[in-house]
Parts: structure tokens; sequence; C-alpha cells
């Protein structure tokens, strides 16, 4: 569903405009598949998948905010239980920054 802002919602998630490669009913389709009721049912095998899930997890961090290790469990464990192993996918997927416990969001779509 797109807002009058242009942005897409799923299940209360707003979806970034910006894809690489995938067009917002093809991103739309892979989000509602993974997600429920705003939490994530698994994480998918296919990288192009999990790099779109991945992305829209990463939108619950703000850009130049740096985060301790214990909020970033708080907030993945919104989205998952294993929130050690989302956390692992999202700086394995560079869209989190890890430097001495801290956390910051390095990567990811940005809304313009």
């Amino acid at each position: 569903m797109r807002n009058p802002a242009g942005v897409t919602t799923i299940y209360g998630m707003s979806v970034g405009s910006q894809t690489q490669s995938v067009t917002d009913p093809a991103r739309a389709k892979i989000l509602a598949a993974f997600f429920a009721d705003g939490r994530l049912t698994g994480v998918p095998a296919k990288l192009s998948k999990r790099m779109i899930v991945l992305d829209q997890v990463a939108q619950a961090f703000e850009p130049g905010v740096r985060y301790p290790e214990q909020e970033v469990n708080e907030i993945l464990r919104r989205f998952h239980d294993d929130y050690a192993a989302l956390r692992r996918y999202l700086i394995d997927g560079s869209f989190l920054t890890r430097s001495e416990s801290m956390y910051w969001r390095s990567g990811g779509s940005v809304e313009a």
C-alpha cells in the first residue's frame, strides 16, 4: 500500500523506495513473505531476498547514531528471537558496523 508520500507500507512497516534492481511490487512481495505482524518469520536462503529483508530490518537504526550492543539486541529482538544471528547477518551484509561493542548503521536504503 502506498501512502500520499509515496512510501510503501507493509504490516505497518515503511518500505523505502530505493532498491537495487528490485521493483516496489517485487520488494513488497518478498517482505510480505518473510514478515508477519512486524516480525521476521524466517531469514531467506537466497542472498538477493535476504538483502531486501535485512535492508528492512536496518531501517530500525538511525544513520549516524551509535548503539551499545544491548540496545542493538533489544531492537533486533523485536524482529526475531535469534537476535544474535540477525545481528551477524546485518554486520556481514554491511548494514551495521561494529567497533568496541558499539554499533552503527553503515548501509541500507535511506528515504529521500
